[in-house]
């Protein structure tokens, strides 16, 4: 099951594609597993064991709690979606179980991968962080790739504000493992690119 569009998904798309997938397509006693740090999961035999490949993007956007409120914002509003080629409905809210829909360009189609938020975590004054928000989304039946991604705008002891992306995933369709290395590039090339559309909104909008 994949989810095609040929022109850029309406509304009634995403809800249409949300609606005919159910249930995660990872295991259950991986669920969450992006709350834990970087370390943690590149020692965890059994995530490389079952063919996961970790996916890990750390950006210094800025200093001082202005900039991570602003931060903070981006991703709340979804703002480190919203590209030419790659997009999420920015009025999804960011609550645990909500669904939502990743449509993205590759060539002549559109696809429209669904997930689901499988938590949302805000902490203040926590050892070396000031403060940082987080969420977790988690692949659902009918994404290409299966796994879970948590994107994160953290302030630091020496004020400085990081934008993170963490994710572990590996194919789940003959299409992604026909082209994983594709994949894989194309990871690398949205965590430039929503580190660029978080910084705009930052500082330009």
């Amino acid at each position: 099951m994949v989810f095609l569009c040929w022109n850029r998904p309406t509304l009634e798309d995403q809800k249409a594609c949300l609606e005919k997938t159910s249930s995660f397509n990872y295991d259950y006693k991986h669920k969450g597993a992006t709350l834990r740090s970087v370390s943690s999961l590149q020692k965890d035999k059994q995530l490389s064991e079952e063919g996961f490949s970790l996916n890990h993007a750390r950006v210094l956007i800025g200093s001082g709690l202005e900039t991570y409120e602003k931060g903070k914002d981006a991703l709340q509003n979804w703002r480190h979606f919203q590209m030419n080629w790659t997009f999420v409905e920015p009025t999804t809210p960011i609550k645990k179980g909500v669904k939502f829909s990743v449509c993205v360009k590759e060539f002549l189609p559109w696809l429209m991968m669904p997930l689901q938020v499988v938590y949302v975590n805000e902490c203040k004054s926590s050892g070396k962080m000031k403060a940082s928000f987080s969420f977790g989304g988690g692949t659902l039946q009918g994404h290409l790739l299966a796994g879970e991604e948590r994107f994160s705008v953290e302030l630091d002891d020496k004020n400085q504000v990081w934008y993170e992306i963490l994710s572990f995933s590996k194919p789940a369709h003959f299409l992604s493992f026909m082209g994983y290395p594709y994949v894989q590039f194309r990871q690398k090339y949205f965590a430039k690119e929503s580190t660029d559309a978080l910084l705009k909104h930052i500082y330009t909008d």
